[in-house]
Parts: structure tokens; C-alpha cells; sequence
């Protein structure tokens, strides 16, 4: 009996030691999904002899300095797995950073389901990508092709609801026919079909109705009735209203997890300086009522110096938080898994993708928004950096989602790619 029991003990301290030294080792990151195949970029279209110069070059100064400014494109195809820049960022202590999916050339919104799939989304071109597991591997497949800017996506009871410029769809149980994806229906069409801002954003409420944007055509202009404002429809489609006007251009909404009011940024107008007027994070409190000021007020405080006159910033929807000049905020989460520490329960993290209309390039990183308990903003802190360098960008984040270990995924348009971030133990990653 003494032996058995000395054997025993022995038994127990090689194991405790073989864990511990386990949990000691970094832990090896997942094999990132890789599209062999990256589809190409179109090239931007080019001004015709004659014709109208493009809207982003509305209200432009008659300056040399002006004139060396221009939107950025992304790469006109997906850069290789292991030439993206996960080195190069940074992240607080003890998070950690690894290439998710590579390949997916103009990677944009980013929506998860419940059996892990991953929907990814792009602007330039037509498509819709799906990360899949197959047999424990992960697989970059196209569901869906031929689509009209399809920015927008949202996932609902199993459905695969779509945005694109002029018209909403639909894929019922779209985890079911990943082998064999149908045409998405089309639930609504009327909308205008101006590409200038006509990307949209899509989400849906507690109420379970889609609520989307719908831009601005222009840079500075007085919208139409239809444009610069958020619409809600119906699952089928049917009884849509205006819930807040008075927004320029909107490519991220969440939320809120306990007040269940919709937050959202927006992208301000160009060419009035380099230093004015901030982007937005905005929610709505008073659903059709809600004005954010487009086009008389800009950032939230400056009234605009074409359309302003006669109007007071007072008059319209204050901003929970000014985002920086021209920072082009993008996808924002309200954070509510448990693997980041408790400090980021309910937080907002925003994705802000970069600046183009400025000579000294901000934004271009992550960043969180920690809330007071009544939903206003308490403080605006770095959370990932590292997209600029020597002014110049090496990546632009775009997007976030979690899954459902409470890691975040974020999306990346410039490289065609989707990086997972984790609390813990260092990674290995395999861009690193």
C-alpha cells in the first residue's frame, strides 16, 4: 500500500509538472484561413475629358497643397499571409494578435454565426467571402458574386441579409447551402442609386427590424429626401420609416447591450481644413425625431460655411464624442464577451480607418470607448496602433466581431485580410 501510494504521488507531480510546463509555453495560434485564388480590385474609376470631377473633389481648394490630396486605395489584390503587418502592431499587455484569413481582397464587414462561420463583406468589388471549418480546418469560400457594393451584412434566425447600393436581400438559411449558396432575394429596393456614400451599413434591432443608412451623395451638398439619414424595415422588407436624418455617411452601428439605443459613427465632411471638423459617434434617444446636422452643422460644433447661415449646432443632435479630424471611423462593437479583462464589458470599440484628407495621416487604428452608466462617454483610449507608418499606411482597419470565445475578429480592406485578437498567454502567430 505505501508503494501504490508513493507511485501515486510520484504520478501526480509528473503530471502537475507536464501542466504546468504546458501552460507555461506560448500557446500556438490557429492555421489562418487562405484564399489560394484573391479575386482583383477594379481600378478607380478615372474622370472623363469634360465631365464632372469626382465627388470627393467637391469644395476642394484652389491650392497646391490641396491638390496632392487624395483618397486612398486599397491594394489591388490581397496581400500574401505572410506579408501582413501583424509585427508591426501594437496592443496592450497580454493582448495578442494573428492573421485569421488572408486572400479576401477588400475585406470589409464582418458578421459571425452561431455555428462559426464567418461573413465578410467587401466595397469595390461584388462579392460576399465565407470563413467555413471543414474537418477542423479552416476554408475562405465566395457565397455570393455579381452584387452592387454589397458593404452591408447582418445575420438573423439563420438568414444572410445583404446591402447593397439600391437594394436589400436576403439568403435564408445560409449555413445550410454554403456548397451551394441561390441568388439572395431581394426583400426592398427603394433606395437611390448613387455610388458616392451609397454603401450602407446594416444591423438588426431588438425590435427585429433592419436598420441601415443611407449616405450622402456628395461631399458637402443639401440632401435630397431620401438621402443622409437612417431607415428601419421590416424582416420582409415592408413598412419602412425614417428613424433619424440629418447623416452624412455611416459605415458602423451597434447596439447599446442594456439600453438597447442604437450608437453609430459618422464621417464628417472634407476640404474645410485639416484640423476641422471631428468625426462622430452618435447614438439616437428620440427615434424619428433625432437630427445630427448635416449639412448646416459639421463635427458637432462648427457651423458649415456654405449651408450653416441661419443655423445654430444647437439646434440638432449632439455627439456622444468627437473622433478626430477626417479619422474616417468605420465598424464599431459594443464589447460583451468575457475573455478581454472586465474593464471592456460594454465598451465600444471603433475602427477608424484613416484619414486621406489631411497631409499628416491620422486615425488609422482601433480604438475604445469606455461609457458612463447612463451611455455617455467617458474617455477615448488607443487600442491598436501600428497602421501608419513614415505616413503612409501598411494597413486600415475596417470592421470588428466577436466570436464566441470572446476574441475579436477585425477586417482589414487595405491587405484583404482578418486578424483575431486575444487576452492571454502569448501567441505564436504566423505573421509573426
Amino acid at each position: 500500500m505505501q508503494t501504490l501510494s508513493v507511485c501515486s504521488r510520484v504520478l501526480w507531480f509528473a503530471v502537475s509538472l507536464v501542466a504546468f510546463t504546458m501552460g507555461a509555453l506560448p500557446l500556438a495560434a490557429q492555421q489562418p484561413a487562405v484564399n489560394r485564388s484573391p479575386p482583383s480590385a477594379p481600378p478607380a474609376p478615372a474622370a472623363q475629358p469634360g465631365g464632372p470631377p469626382p465627388s470627393w473633389q467637391q469644395a476642394r481648394p484652389e491650392s497646391d497643397e490641396a491638390a496632392k490630396l487624395a483618397p486612398v486605395p486599397a491594394l489591388p489584390i490581397a496581400t500574401a499571409v505572410d506579408k501582413l503587418p501583424v509585427n508591426k502592431l501594437k496592443l496592450p499587455k497580454n493582448f495578442n494578435i494573428e492573421v485569421y484569413a488572408a486572400g479576401l481582397t477588400n475585406a470589409r464587414s464582418l458578421r459571425v454565426d452561431d455555428k462559426g462561420n464567418v461573413f465578410v463583406s467587401t466595397r469595390v468589388l461584388d462579392r460576399i467571402y465565407a470563413v467555413t471549418d471543414k474537418n477542423g480546418k479552416k476554408e475562405v469560400r465566395t457565397l455570393a458574386t455579381g452584387l452592387n457594393s454589397p458593404n452591408g451584412i447582418a445575420l438573423h434566425n439563420g438568414a444572410l441579409y445583404i446591402a447593397e447600393i439600391n437594394k436589400i436581400s436576403k439568403i435564408e438559411n445560409v449555413a445550410d447551402k454554403l456548397d451551394n449558396p441561390p441568388k439572395p432575394t431581394v426583400i426592398y429596393d427603394d433606395l437611390p442609386s448613387d455610388a458616392p456614400h451609397g454603401w450602407k451599413f446594416l444591423t438588426v434591432g431588438p425590435d427585429n427590424r433592419l436598420y441601415f443608412n443611407v449616405g450622402a451623395p456628395c461631399n458637402i451638398c443639401m440632401p435630397s429626401d431620401r438621402h443622409a439619414q437612417i431607415r428601419r424595415i421590416n424582416l420582409d422588407g415592408r413598412d419602412a420609416e425614417v428613424v433619424a436624418r440629418g447623416t452624412r455617411q455611416i459605415v458602423g452601428m451597434d447596439w447599446h447591450p442594456t439600453l438597447k439605443q442604437l450608437y453609430f459613427t459618422e464621417n464628417q465632411r472634407d476640404w474645410m481644413s485639416e484640423d476641422q471638423p471631428h468625426d462622430k459617434l452618435n447614438r439616437i434617444t428620440q427615434p424619428g425625431k433625432d437630427n445630427f446636422g448635416f449639412p448646416y452643422c459639421a463635427g458637432g460644433d462648427i457651423p458649415d460655411p456654405q449651408f450653416g447661415w441661419g443655423h445654430s449646432c444647437d439646434e440638432f443632435t449632439k455627439p456622444l464624442a468627437q473622433l478626430g479630424p477626417h479619422t474616417a471611423p468605420l465598424g464599431m462593437r459594443f464589447y460583451t464577451g468575457k475573455m478581454f479583462p472586465a474593464e471592456y464589458r460594454n465598451a465600444i470599440f471603433v475602427a477608424r480607418h484613416g484619414s486621406w484628407n489631411r497631409s499628416k495621416k491620422i486615425g488609422g487604428d482601433v480604438v475604445v470607448a469606455r461609457l458612463n452608466p447612463d451611455g455617455t462617454v467617458k474617455s477615448v483610449e488607443p487600442f491598436i496602433t501600428g497602421f501608419i507608418v513614415d505616413n503612409n499606411y501598411i494597413g486600415r482597419p475596417v470592421d470588428m466581431e466577436w466570436l464566441k470565445d470572446g476574441s475579436m475578429l477585425l477586417s482589414d480592406d487595405y491587405n484583404g485580410a482578418v486578424y483575431r485578437i486575444t487576452y492571454g498567454p502569448q501567441r505564436v502567430s504566423m505573421g509573426r
